[in-house]
């Protein structure tokens, strides 16, 4: 909805004699009425973007009642200062069905662009940020498990020669589904009364989990249990292919995009060899206490999920890069570290 009431100031002219002249009393008109909603920015998509490995989950969303999508107070929209409140409606999982129009449930949750109807009605929604693709065709975690198995066989040659064929075959036919999803939220806005010059919309790549440049021995028992050479593979070709199919995503649909591919270079998953602090992005994570709040559910890969996300470091680095994005107005940028040691938009 556009406005949620309009006030319409000096609906007549009057006519004021004085001295015998008539002054006349101009009226405002309907396009000067103000919305006077808070703004809001919108995150939607998969576990990169509604804060995995981040911590401080929403409740409800820490494996209660099977929901998992663990939606974190430090996700990078929430590190975002480019509107009055920050929403994060994505899901640990999540894939392009998920975020669409379409009749599904993810971990209790039904479609995320249903549900931003509802929000674009109750604030005057003013960026929209999607983040979605992993979870389909590329299949990342489970690629990711399959590395790890290569990783334990000292004698295999590693995943990357079958990557190199397959991953991008698998991208091509991600590309559609991410596609549809933009059109559904772009549908979900229209619905909600916006015109699609009346938000900004943004489109989101992954940034690296891992990189070559680690402990060549100490690497695995360190938390980071992958080849060298796959690992180099997964930063070099891997992750900067999948940004170049969302970037042409971006493209076909209209909207902007924001290439993270680079956003955690030298701070990737065991780049600080025995030392995690300076990192963005977690090492093998397994949180024991997962069954707490989600009960027997928790057992098996719920208690590692966390694992190769960027943590709250990470994103609150990439929150500063979205609002920079942002406020330059551009339609295209990549999150970059400068010499200040920070991300940037450039």
């Amino acid at each position: 909805m556009r406005s949620a009431g309009v006030r319409i100031f000096g609906v007549a002219l009057g006519a004021l004699l004085v001295g015998g002249l008539a002054m006349a009393v101009p009226s405002a008109s309907a396009e000067e009425a103000t919305d006077d909603r808070p703004t809001a920015i919108v995150s939607l998509g998969d576990s990169a973007i509604s804060g995995e490995g981040a911590g401080s989950y929403e409740s409800g969303t820490n494996g209660e009642n099977g929901n998992w999508c663990h939606r974190s107070a430090n996700a990078l929209v929430h590190r975002t200062a480019v509107a009055d409140a920050t929403i994060n409606l994505a899901c640990s999982g999540a894939d392009s069905a998920n975020v669409s129009l379409a009749d599904t449930t993810h971990y209790t949750e039904g479609s995320q662009a249903r549900r931003l109807i509802d929000v674009a009605q109750q604030y005057r929604v003013t960026t929209v940020i999607v983040q979605i693709g992993a979870n389909d065709d590329p299949q990342f975690a489970d690629t990711m498990l399959d590395c790890i198995a290569e990783w334990f066989n000292p004698f295999g040659s590693g995943c990357r020669g079958r990557l190199a064929t397959e991953w991008p075959q698998r991208l091509a036919a991600m590309a559609p589904k991410v596609e549809t999803a933009i059109a559904d939220v772009k549908s979900a806005m229209s619905q909600a009364g916006y015109a699609e010059s009346d938000y900004n919309f943004v489109l989101t790549s992954y940034a690296s989990p891992l990189t070559e440049k680690m402990d060549e021995f100490l690497h695995g028992p360190q938390g980071c249990p992958f080849k060298l050479a796959d690992a180099k593979f997964g930063r070099t070709v891997a992750v900067p292919q999948f940004s170049e199919a969302l970037r042409g995503v971006a493209t076909r649909t209209g909207v902007k995009f924001l290439d993270f591919s680079r956003a955690t270079e030298n701070r990737e998953a065991c780049s600080g060899y025995g030392d995690s602090s300076t990192e963005w992005q977690n090492r093998i994570t397994v949180d024991p206490w997962a069954w707490v709040t989600g009960g027997l559910d928790a057992i098996g890969i719920h208690m590692a999920q966390q694992s190769f996300h960027p943590n709250a470091r990470g994103h609150e680095q990439l929150g500063r890069c979205v609002s920079e994005f942002v406020g330059s107005g551009s339609g295209s940028a990549a999150c970059v570290a400068g010499a200040d040691g920070n991300l940037h938009a450039v």
